[in-house]
């Protein structure tokens, strides 16, 4: 990185980022190799969104099963505020663009905000009763429903490298819930990880549905990452909103068990901030995609799950036993073949649509021109 690289304050470079310009050329001061420019300029995006990504995770199990909280849908409707609030700062600063609402395409999108609503509601109500992770290794399994929903609605599909990958993610799967599964066996009485996995079902159904659908509406409203980012939280405040009201108690007796007042403050701080999670997540991946590759990106979300799983562990007393550290290590080694199996078969569909050949009517024009 050269004098005058390191010269930019944070917030230029994130201008810089935005903006498309974070290649531009600056008067070099020393010299340095473009691979160790690429990787100076690509590692912080890639610890920010490692570190946002853990925090969500830490800080939404905190809240959820640390205590008495039963207001999934309050949880939710206060990330969504802080992400528009976070989203509407950053655009005043000129840090970020996105389109402004506009109510016919508002109206499309509800379809998706929906979706998105059942698939954060069952991933809260699924950490709510499952350790980390178990959550973590049962999120892989929506690869594979998203990949055979590509290959039914979508055109794409699946290489055998893939299959392997799937293969070891539904076997991490049931050696994580093993255990569960020999107790279910010998009680007919549904236990607490019961209806976590469950919601945790829901959750994998929602999130393939959801990634699906939004891909399918933004080929057609072209939308850019804020915009969706944007949208998503906005349409979606109204409709959480509605859903606490109705679903959740609201009365006095209710929000002191929710709120106790000895750690009342923790928990709002702790809502707040898992707000502020989600949106640095939302605004680190767009950082990542535009410093790195999507093949580095998709690699850096598997190696993640390990820390993520391990978080648990370390931060909420979850029991270490060889059938979870297994579970995690085959689900880690899935993710990482997935990853370079997608990568090899984006580079593999790059090459083909590469060259273009002419038409005979082209070459025929082509053969008179040279002539």
């Amino acid at each position: 990185m050269t004098l005058a690289e390191m010269d930019r304050n944070p917030v230029e470079e994130v201008k810089l980022f935005v903006n498309g310009e974070m290649d531009k050329k600056v008067p070099q001061q020393s010299q340095s190799t473009p691979s160790e420019q690429s990787y100076a300029k690509s590692m912080l995006p890639i610890a920010c969104y490692c570190s946002a990504s853990i925090l969500m995770t830490i800080t939404n199990k905190y809240v959820l099963s640390g205590y008495d909280f039963n207001m999934n849908f309050l949880l939710l409707t206060v990330q969504a505020v802080v992400c528009v609030v976070f989203l509407k700062l950053f655009k005043t600063f000129k840090l970020i663009t996105y389109r402004n609402i506009d109510y016919d395409i508002a109206r499309k999108w509800i379809t998706v905000v929906l979706l998105l609503i059942s698939m954060i509601y069952s991933a809260t109500k699924s950490l709510q009763f499952l350790s980390i992770p178990v959550y973590t290794i049962f999120k892989n399994l929506t690869i594979i429903l998203i990949a055979y929903g590509e290959l039914l609605w979508c055109g794409g599909s699946v290489t055998r490298l893939m299959l392997v990958s799937f293969v070891l993610m539904v076997l991490s799967s049931i050696i994580a819930a093993w255990p569960d599964i020999g107790n279910l066996m010998g009680n007919v009485e549904l236990s607490v990880d019961d209806i976590g996995y469950g919601w945790m079902l829901f959750n994998c159904l929602c999130s393939a549905a959801f990634v699906l659908t939004m891909r399918k509406r933004i080929t057609v409203t072209k939308f850019r990452d804020f915009d969706t980012v944007y949208y998503n939280n906005l349409l979606s405040v109204p409709l959480l909103i509605m859903m606490s009201w109705i679903v959740e108690d609201w009365s006095v007796e209710n929000l002191r068990k929710t709120f106790p007042e000895e750690v009342r403050a923790t928990i709002i701080s702790a809502i707040v901030f898992s707000g502020m999670s989600a949106f640095a997540i939302s605004f680190t991946t767009a950082w990542c995609l535009r410093t790195t590759s999507s093949t580095t990106y998709s690699m850096v979300g598997a190696l993640n799950k390990l820390p993520i799983a391990a978080s648990g562990m370390i931060f909420f007393g979850d029991k270490v036993t060889f059938a979870n550290a297994s579970a995690i290590l085959v689900g880690f080694t899935a993710g990482i073949i997935y990853s370079y199996a997608k990568a090899q078969q984006q580079a593999i569909a790059s090459k083909t649509t590469s060259y273009i050949p002419l038409s005979t009517k082209q070459e025929s024009q082509n053969g008179i021109n040279n002539k």
